[in-house]
């Protein structure tokens, strides 16, 4: 989960703490993923899914062209290509 919250992250991904429910008369909070295009998320499924991975790939891609990322990507083995992203993003967090 640590690492679905840095991927969040680097995609602009705004976390909300106050968003909950009431469970009788205790609140019972969650924490939602606030998109910029207004989508909200309760639950990061950048390790689980192509759908949520491929467009960190493409961000990365725009920041930086990355061999090891693409050479992940074409194995076609969705959890190499994540900690590829996943180191990708630690090295890209250390220059900024």
């Amino acid at each position: 989960m640590k690492d679905n919250k840095l991927i969040a992250e680097f995609m602009g991904f705004a976390p909300e703490k106050n968003i909950g429910w009431y469970d009788g008369d205790m609140m019972m909070p969650q924490i939602v993923y606030d998109t910029n295009n207004g989508n909200c998320f309760d639950e990061l499924l950048f390790d689980k899914s192509w759908d949520w991975l491929m467009p960190v790939i493409d961000k990365c891609y725009q920041e930086h062209m990355s061999k090891h990322i693409a050479d992940a990507v074409m194995t076609c083995d969705k959890d190499k290509a994540y900690q590829a992203v996943i180191e990708f993003i630690n090295e890209y967090n250390k220059t900024k």
